[in-house]
């Protein structure tokens, strides 16, 4: 029997998916406790039932938020997977997409945040070298079978990368153009299937 979650535990639920938002549209400095439990349709003084401070805040929201983001990669894998695609190019296409270049507040947040996770707290940096390894860990079960030892780090770093720089430019032809440009590449090199997408 499936115990329904309690009030405070749907509470807690709400603050991360604001926190979650917030922290991929606005940054972790963008984040202020008093605007999330705002957000969330909460009081300021209900925050420190949930959390210990504002870094806790902020390392449960990255998780969450990579939760999110790996759910959703999971089921744009799938969909295309279905429809043929290799699983590399289903997780190439479904991260490189134009979808997600404007999808930043729900996208994936490495790269929402990577060039501000080193300056933060030891507990935020840690849920986000979390996040990193994750996002490592899924290309490592894209790519095809006899791929070279770091393939996959080195993928996902230029996953990401090609993600940030096409934000960058925009949600706009000269974003999705570099986009289109690192699906190809990458496609080319790493997906010896040669299934199309």
């Amino acid at each position: 029997m499936e115990i329904a979650p309690n009030r405070k535990a749907l509470t807690h639920e709400r603050i991360l998916d604001t926190a979650s938002k917030a922290i991929r549209r606005a940054g972790f400095q963008g984040v202020g406790v008093a605007d999330i439990m705002k957000q969330a349709g909460l009081t300021h003084g209900g925050f420190y039932a949930h959390f210990a401070s504002r870094d806790a805040l902020l390392a449960e929201a990255l998780a969450h938020a990579g939760q999110q983001s790996a759910e959703r990669i999971a089921k744009s894998t799938a969909r295309r997977a279905a429809a043929g695609a290799s699983p590399l190019r289903a997780l190439v296409e479904g991260y490189l997409s134009d979808a997600h270049l404007g999808g930043t507040e729900t996208g994936c947040a490495v790269a929402a945040l990577a060039s501000e996770m080193p300056r933060q707290s030891a507990d935020v940096r840690e849920a986000a070298a979390q996040r990193v390894r994750g996002l490592v860990a899924t290309v490592e079960r894209a790519l095809p079978e006899g791929a070279a030892p770091g393939t996959a780090a080195a993928l996902a770093s230029q996953m990401v990368g090609a993600l940030q720089l096409a934000r960058a430019l925009g949600d706009n032809a000269e974003g999705r153009a570099l986009l289109a440009a690192n699906r190809r590449t990458l496609l080319a090199q790493h997906d010896t299937t040669g299934s199309p997408g």
